[in-house]
Order: C-alpha cells, then structure tokens, then sequence
C-alpha cells in the first residue's frame, strides 16, 4: 500500500510536471456576451499562449451561475476542467441556495483572481428618473410597477439589485435571464427598466447611448466613465458594490497544476494588450499579491461572511 501511494504520488507529480498536454475546458457558468464570459475570453487567449495548449470555452447557463459550478466542482481534477466563477457563485450562492450541491471553499481550489468589476445602477434609455436622486424618488412611489432584470438567483447582477433594492427598502418586480448579456439586451430593447450591473457589460452600451447610467457603486469615479459620478456624490453613499471574476479547478486539482496555471494567470494580467482591453472595460486589475491562490482563498471567506447576513433573509 506505502510503495502504491508513493508510486502513485511521483506519477501524479509527473503528470502535474508536463501540463497541460491537451486542450483546457473553461466553464463559464453564464450565456456568451457578459462579462464574465468576456474577461474570461480576454485573460484565458492569454494563457493559452503561455501553456501551449486552447483553452476553450463552455458557457453553461442556468440557476444563478450554480448549475455550471455544480458540474465543475464534479468534474475531474487533472487540470483540464477549470471555471471562471466570481461573486455570485462562490460567495452569493451559499445563503441564497440552502441546497446548494456545492461548497465554494470545500470543492474548489483557487487559482487566482482576474479582475475587479465595479457595479452600475443602470435604466433603460427613456426611464423617467434624470439621475440617481430621482431614480430612488421613482422607483419608491412607482414600487408595484418597476421591474429590475438579472441573470438569475445569486448571479452579480441580481445579488447587487437585492442590495440596492434592500438599501432602498422596495420589492420590485425581478426579471431573470439566462445570463447578464441576455439581460443588457432586454435592457436596452427597453424591455425591463432597471438592473445592477458590473461596468465591462455596461460601457460600450453606456457610450452608445443605449442605455442610462445613474452612479457607480465605488468610492471613486472609474476611469472608463469618468461622467459618471460614484453612489456617494449622487446621494446614496450606502450603496458599495464591486465584483470580482476568478478561476478555480476542482477540489484535489495537484499544487504544481495549480501553480502552473496561476502562473500562467499573471503573466496574462501582466500583458499590456490584455491591461489595455481589461481598463478599457472598466476592470479593476488586481495587484501581484492579490492574484494568488492564497489570497483567492481568502477573498471568497470573506466574501461569504460579507453576503450571508445580507442575503440570508431572502433565500
């Protein structure tokens, strides 16, 4: 039994050594178009490069993002099944499923962070309210016939309206999509009247005109949309919201794969092309020393301690 275990472990470790040696499976647990299957796109093209192997990508929509996670936390874990999960399915999910099939810190292993998303309170076009202070004076006295869209129990954009929404002590009506892509676009066809959104699904549509931006839910003003002025200045300083999107392998996944990819990951975040496309998006671009396994880990405990007491009620 000692000399199979030992076997075994150097053959694991072989194995670990020459990874990858074929193509890579990135679930994104979300309809192609939003932005977590655009910063995935962005970083993993990187990432292929520097592991010589594709990285392809499978969007697998439904349930807020925990049907795709459910399946990645069960797939095998040899590297060549990774997820980009953020906020929503491995923070939000916990009180907002109390049968959830998964466990964000018990089936995963980290593997690093790959951008930050501040969240928009966003309207359709010709919504009445001119800005924020209107909005929140609408929306109250208008209560029963406001809706807001999201892409589902638990995903960003519904978990960021549920705190918006419980801030403003209202209970709209919640129009889910099988994604936040499917969502922007029944956004700007006018189709619904409000959501929360992270900013890389929101700018080029905001610069079209297509759609109104209120505020953006962060300390200080993005970039990208410099015209747009933070929760605090429009007069709801309450209201923080920022997202963040990230990888993960399947728990059990070998340290040397796991390092390989985070390596892998940082060179990526790193490249000035892929800086560029990431801030011109609106991405907050985490630092060398949030973009480890290890700080990963930490990030989603806190998260989850963060969201529980918030969501809890609802679920």
């Amino acid at each position: 039994m000692r000399r199979c275990a030992a076997l075994c472990g150097v053959v694991a470790q072989a194995q670990a050594q020459a990874y990858p040696t074929r193509s890579i499976t990135m679930i994104v647990p979300f309809a192609a178009g939003g932005p977590t299957d655009v910063i995935s796109r962005i970083v993993t093209s990187h990432m292929a490069q520097t592991l010589g192997q594709s990285i392809i990508i499978e969007n697998v929509v439904g349930a807020g993002g925990t049907t795709a996670t459910t399946r990645a936390a069960r797939a095998a874990n040899d590297g060549y099944t990774l997820i980009t999960g953020h906020m929503g399915t491995h923070a939000a999910a916990v009180p907002l499923y109390p049968n959830l099939a998964y466990h964000p810190e018990k089936d995963f292993e980290p593997v690093g962070l790959l951008a930050g998303t501040p969240i928009l309170i966003l309207a359709r076009k010709d919504f009445p309210p001119k800005d924020l202070k209107e909005f929140i004076a609408y929306v109250k006295a208008n209560e029963a016939k406001v809706n807001a869209a999201h892409a589902g129990v638990g995903s960003v954009s519904h978990v960021s309206c549920q705190l918006l929404n419980s801030v403003l002590d209202i209970k709209p009506t919640g129009v889910p999509f099988n994604g936040t892509g499917p969502a922007m676009n029944a956004l700007v066809g006018g189709q619904v009247d409000y959501m929360c959104d992270q900013i890389v699904n929101a700018v080029p549509q905001i610069n079209a005109g297509t759609i109104k931006a209120y505020a953006v839910a962060t300390p200080e003003r993005n970039p990208s949309l410099s015209n747009i002025p933070t929760t605090a200045e429009a007069g709801l300083p309450v209201f923080q919201a920022q997202a963040w999107n990230a990888i993960f392998a399947p728990k059990g996944t070998p340290a040397p794969v796991i390092a390989r990819l985070n390596e892998a990951v940082g060179k990526a975040l790193n490249d000035e092309t892929v800086r560029k496309r990431l801030l011109e998006l609106g991405s907050v671009i985490p630092g060398p020393a949030d973009r480890t396994p290890e700080a990963l880990a930490a990030l989603v405990k806190s998260e989850i301690a963060k969201w529980t007491p918030v969501l809890k009620p609802a679920s």
